[in-house]
Order: structure tokens, then sequence, then C-alpha cells
């Protein structure tokens, strides 16, 4: 095992390594690989995009065409980058800046990725809101609403495991992308001033606010979280041939779904430009505008049809991508682990919470600058992560032969230098503007905004240069595949001797006892492990004895008497209240050296409620566990 992954844990591990492309050949191998960056590419078509895109065109015509490309381009150096450290050193971004920065570095990175996860979530909600606006007519506000039962989705895509999701995904990017093709044939553009636009110029320093807004939006910093970890959903061959070809594979997957995503975002530029700018309206830089005002010109519902169903779209695949982006900064720089549903919950609360303040207190026609906003603060976010993932990448020590070549290390610093610099701009620009019309309470900016900034610009400064000069004591070394073979040490066969077995009363105690008599025979010790979950058992504890707590003791007893029958040393335990902590309590005071449990049988109700029992034990006791799945 890499030592790295051993302190870390897998990057989303209940999906890792879950999809076979070691063995495919020719196309097979191709579509093993693809999916990771089509889960990648709706980030860089949500709703945050249509705000940026619609405003750029309507405002500026087809001149900001050339940030689009340029970002574009931006994207698939830095998401392949983002690829090969997660194919290579199997860690996520998060993960390896663990490994590389101090404690309270790291918790300020991971302040600041919350911080985008939160913004671009404030896209997705408006977005959904808005989609259901315009097809149903539903008010805006029940719209934010109704998205928080989005969790329930991501849940009920969970079990169906990692390849449903990209279907799902692909399935979603198909729509939109047709929709806006359509869209295109109908807005008829200007071919000729269509190919100016890939000429770079800024008009002036609106437009700049808005190129950064698309750079953001493009650029995400999440997306390059993301896909340093789903890369890792593949098993491939720990071989030099097997890493080079993953790297090669996953390049054409971030190729072809990236340029569908640049695709779609000219596509809601252009239909902008040739629309809206043309007609001059120059104004449009609203969602429910550009959806209201799209009929009349083109002279066709289905106009406004198809852009209604294409962000429904948009949204609803983005928020799923945010949900996995969350818990692997999460679990990568804290270590810290909660229930999908719980996650995508709390990120759901924190954004809908400026969208209820803004809809409320501003009215619905004030959404459109909220989205674009959630947009810019992504892009100030990007530095946080493109930097210290040209520097992984970038480690001979670590990646060995599989290091990113020095054109492609220069190439990546003259992108975060253009987004660095162009964000320094932007803030320099903000924040003077705020200071003049604070006029005589500007001090309270100095005293909170100034220095906020201040901290910001030294902490990307320090995650620059800190690996450039020494290394963090407790990093780990990293193994990198190479292809050789290596002598086995073989031990004799582990042989367990106090063996605990959870008992949950279902068609698989059967099998579950069977599997841990296996491990240790009649010479091991064994103890049958029961949690009584009522609600009086939450309550009361031991102390409890209802009917249930006397009817599990009673079942119990019999399955050990049973056992002892049959020459084996068994003995029982009765445990109260929440199983998730009750049953590592009880492993350990047994001294246990194997755990032994039956997959469980919750519906998806209990799921969402209580989570996983299983998944969280195994990751609260320091022994082996066997989890035995139904026959």
């Amino acid at each position: 095992m890499n030592k790295e992954t051993a302190i870390n844990g897998k990057s989303l591990s209940e999906v890792h390594a879950s999809i076979d492309a070691s063995n495919k050949k020719g196309w097979r191998k191709i579509l093993a690989f693809l999916g990771p960056a089509y889960l990648v590419s709706v980030g860089y078509m949500d709703p945050g995009n249509w705000a940026t895109d619609i405003a750029g065109g309507s405002k500026f015509g087809y001149s900001l065409l050339w940030v689009l490309l340029m970002s574009n381009l931006m994207a698939l150096l830095l998401q392949s980058l983002s690829a090969r450290l997660g194919i290579v050193r199997q860690l996520d971004l998060a993960q390896a800046s663990r490994n590389t920065y101090s404690s309270g570095v790291n918790y300020a990175l991971w302040f600041l990725a919350e911080i985008a996860i939160a913004a671009c979530d404030l896209a997705e909600v408006l977005g959904m809101a808005i989609g259901l606006k315009l097809l149903f007519d539903l008010p805006l506000i029940w719209g934010v609403t109704l998205t928080v039962l989005d969790t329930l989705l991501i849940l009920l895509l969970h079990n169906y495991g990692m390849r449903k999701i990209e279907l799902f995904i692909i399935s979603l990017v198909a729509i939109i992308g047709s929709s806006f093709l359509i869209e295109m044939i109908l807005a008829k553009p200007d071919l000729g001033q269509l190919v100016t636009g890939f000429v770079p110029h800024l008009p002036n320093d609106e437009a700049l606010y808005i190129a950064i807004g698309i750079i953001g939006a493009t650029v995400m910093p999440h997306n390059l979280y993301l896909h340093s970890s789903l890369v890792q959903t593949r098993r491939i061959a720990a071989t030099e041939q097997g890493i080079w070809a993953a790297i090669k594979y996953n390049f054409i997957d971030s190729f072809v779904a990236l340029n569908a995503a640049f695709f779609v975002n000219a596509a809601i530029l252009i239909l902008a430009a040739s629309t809206f700018f043309q007609a001059g309206m120059y104004e449009v830089s609203d969602i429910m505008d550009a959806h209201k005002f799209l009929s009349p010109i083109l002279g066709t519902e289905w106009a406004s049809m198809l852009f209604g169903i294409a962000l429904v779209a948009a949204g609803q695949s983005s928020t799923i991508t945010g949900t996995l982006a969350g818990q692997i900064v999460m679990e990568g720089y804290l270590n810290l682990r909660i229930a999908p549903w719980l996650r995508r919950l709390l990120t759901r609360l924190i954004a809908i919470t400026p969208a209820y303040i803004v809809i409320l207190h501003f009215g619905e026609e004030e959404t459109g600058s909220l989205l674009v906003f959630s947009q810019v603060v992504l892009s100030l976010q990007l530095g946080f992560a493109i930097i210290p993932l040209i520097h992984f990448t970038g480690d001979k020590e670590k990646m060995g032969q599989f290091v990113i070549k020095p054109w492609v290390k220069i190439a990546a610093w003259i992108i975060a230098a253009i987004i660095v610099s162009l964000n320094v701009k932007l803030v320099i620009n903000e924040i003077q503007g705020w200071l003049a019309d604070a006029g005589g309470d500007a001090w309270i900016l100095w005293l909170t905004v100034v220095p906020v900034c201040a901290s910001a610009f030294i902490l990307l400064l320090y995650i620059t240069v800190k690996p450039l000069i020494g290394k963090r004591k407790s990093e780990k070394e990293s193994r990198i595949p190479h292809g050789v073979s290596t002598v086995l040490e073989l031990k004799e066969a582990e042989v367990f001797k106090r063996i605990a077995i959870c008992i949950d009363f279902s068609d698989i105690d059967a099998q579950t006892i069977r599997s841990a008599l296996a491990q240790g025979g009649k010479n091991a010790n064994y103890i049958l492990l029961h949690v009584v979950e009522t609600a009086g058992a939450m309550v009361y504890g031991q102390e409890i004895r209802d009917m249930e707590s006397n009817k599990d003791a009673n079942a119990l007893s019999h399955y050990s008497q049973q056992l002892i029958d049959k020459g084996y040393r068994v003995e029982t335990q009765i445990g109260y209240g929440n199983p998730k902590r009750t049953i590592p309590k009880m492993v350990k005071s047994f001294n246990a050296d194997l755990l032994v449990m039956g997959a469980h049988g919750h519906t998806l109700v209990k799921d969402l409620i209580l989570g996983t029992t299983v998944d969280t034990v195994r990751h609260r006791v320091t022994i082996p566990v066997l989890i035995v799945q139904r026959s």
C-alpha cells in the first residue's frame, strides 16, 4: 500500500478502485476510463457560467470569446495535472496538501475551499430555482427551498455506484448540449464578428470583472480536488506501463469532456451576443430576462423552453459534483468524514442563506448579480488550489518518472500568474471603490476587509515558497509504481484469538457466525455483540428493561448456547443506544483482535437518518474488520 494513503485513507473510499480498467483492450479500455472528466465538466457549465456568459455576451458582444477559449485551455492543463496527481500518488489534492503544510495552513486552505464550494453551490441553488420558475412559474423563494431535497438524489445515486452517477451526469450534459445546439441554429450568429471575438482585448474595467468571473466559472477550484479523487475510482495496473496508460486515457477523457463544456459556454455567450447585444439590449445579465426575451427575438416558444430545461439539467448535475468535492475537501484536509447526506445538507443550507437574503430583501431581479459575484469569489480561490497542485506534480522526488515536463510546469506557472495578477487587480479596484464610497466610515474597512485580504495574500505567498525552501518533517515517502517486482516477505498466517461478532437478528446472522468461526476455529474466544436501538435504550441505556431488550438478550443467549454445545468458547454482551458508538466500545473492552460484521439490512430511509453502521464502525476500531455480504 502507498504509505501516504495508508496514513490518509483512500479518497472517496466507498468507490475507490471500484471500476476495473486494468484488463480492458481497445475501445473497451477507453470507455473504462471515460467518466471522471464528465463529472468535472458539469462544473464548467453550471448556472454560474450561464450568468457570466450572458452578461459578457449582452454587454460586449463576441469580444470575450477569447476569454472562454483561454479559460478552457487553462482548465485542460490544470485538470490533467490534477488527474496525474491522483493516478501517480494515489492522493487527492487535499490529502497531498495535508502532507505538505502545517495544520494551521491546512485549516486555512480548507476554509477557503469550503467558501469556494459554497459559492458554487449558491450558483446551483439559484440556477435550479430560476429553472423551475421559468418552466413551472414557481416562485423563486419556493424553488430555492425545494433545492434542499436533492440530498435524497445524492444518497440514492451513491447506493448505485460511481458508474451510475457518471451515466446520469453524462445524460444531463447531453440534454444541455442538445438544447444549446438547437438554440445556436435558431440564433444564426454573425460568423465574421464571431471570429473577431477570439482576438484578445478588454474594452474596459467592467469587462475585466466579467472576464474574471468567466475564468472563475470555468477553472473552478473545487474541480481540481474532485478530479484528483475521481481518477482513483479506476483500478489500474501498478506498473510503469499501466500508470502511463492511465495518464493518457484520462487526458483523452478530459479533452473530450472539457471541449464539450467549452461548446456549451461559447454557445451561451454567442446566443447572448447574437440576440441581446445585436438588439441593443446591453443590460441583459439576468437569466430570467434572457429567458423572457429569447422567444420574441428568435420567434419561437421553443427557445425559452429549451433554455429552461437546460438550466434545470445544469443545476442538478452540478449539485452532485459539488457534494463529492465537499466530501473530498473535508476528508482530505481535516481527516473528518460525515454522512454524504449531512455533508450535502450543510453545504446547501450555507448556500441558500445568501439566496434567501437577496431574494427577500432586494428582490428576484438581483439574483443575476449574485450569480456573477459567486463566480468572482470562485476565481479568487483559484490560486490557493493551483499553486499547491503545480508544486506536487512538479516534485521529481515524489512523482518520479511521472513528474510533469519543464514546459508544462512553465505553462502552469504562467496560468497561475495570470489568474493571481488578475485577481489582485480586481481586489485592489474593488477595495478602492469601497473606501471611496464609505467616506468617513472607511476606517471600518481598514480594520476588517483590508487585513483579511492582506492575510490571504500572505497565505498565498507562503504556500508558493514553502515547498521550495523545505519539507514538512512528518511528510511520508510515497510509493511510486516502477514496474519492478520485489521480494515478498511471507509470514505465517495470522491466527485470531479473540473474535467479536456483531449480531442483528437478520437472515445474515448464520453466515456472519460461520465466517467468524472459520477465522479462529475452536481455539479462539468469541463474543456475540448486539446493540438495542429502541428509543428507550437511546435515553436510558442499560437501565432499560423493555420488551425488545429482553427479547434480544434471550435470542443472543440462544445463539451462544448452540455454539457452546458444539465446543466453542462463547460469551455475549448487549449494548444500548447508538451502535456506531457502542460497538467500538464493546470491541475494545473485550480486547478483540478481529471484528466480524454482517452487511446491515437498512432501508434507504434508515440509511438517510442513521448512516451506515458498518462504514462508521470500521473507522472507529483499530483491528481488522471482516464484513460479510449476503450470499
